[in-house]
C-alpha cells in the first residue's frame, strides 16, 4: 500500500509494525505513530517490561521522542496513530501535549480513556476509533493467548 492510496492506513500500518515489534519482545502489543507535516517523527511500541516501568506505553514513549524532534512541547498540528486505545494515563499525556488528532484500532472498554470521557483530551483534538479494528485485535488476542498457556 502507498501512502498516498490512504494515508490514514498506511500509517495505522506502521503503528502495527510497532506493536509486532512489542509482540516479538514479549511485551504488550501496542505500537504508536506520530505524524508531523506529513511525515512520521516518532514511533515507539511499549516497553513496560524491559524498562521496568509502567509509564513505558507507546504512546507515551512516542510524545517524548516527538516532542523532542520538534523541539517543542506542544503536538497542535500532529496526529497519534495507536493500535489500541489511550489509557487514561496517555490520554492525559494526549492532552497536555494538546495533540490535534488521536486515530486508534481497537478499542478498550476495560481500560481505555473513553470509559472516562473525552474531557482529559485537549477540546481541539479530534478522535477516531476503529481503524484497522481487527487487525489490531488479532494481535492483542493472540498475545494474550500465548501468555495464558
Amino acid at each position: 500500500m502507498s501512502i498516498f492510496d490512504n494515508p490514514d492506513e498506511y500509517y495505522m500500518q506502521q503503528a502495527l509494525r510497532e506493536a509486532r515489534a512489542a509482540f516479538d519482545e514479549g511485551e504488550i502489543p501496542v505500537g504508536a505513530v506520530i505524524v508531523g507535516n506529513g511525515s512520521i517523527i516518532a514511533r515507539a511500541h511499549n516497553n513496560t517490561e524491559r524498562l521496568q516501568d509502567v509509564t513505558a506505553h507507546a504512546e507515551m514513549l512516542a510524545f517524548t521522542a516527538a516532542t523532542n524532534f520538534l523541539g517543542a512541547k506542544y503536538l497542535t498540528d500532529c496526529t497519534l496513530y495507536v493500535t489500541l486505545e489511550p489509557c487514561p494515563m496517555c490520554a492525559g499525556a494526549a492532552g497536555w501535549t494538546q495533540i490535534g488528532r488521536i486515530v486508534y484500532g481497537a478499542s478498550d472498554p476495560k481500560r481505555g480513556f473513553s470509559r472516562l470521557g473525552r474531557e482529559m483530551l485537549h477540546p481541539k483534538t479530534t478522535v477516531e476509533g476503529g481503524l484497522m479494528k481487527e487487525e489490531c485485535e488479532e494481535l492483542l488476542k493472540r498475545f494474550f493467548q500465548q501468555k495464558r498457556q
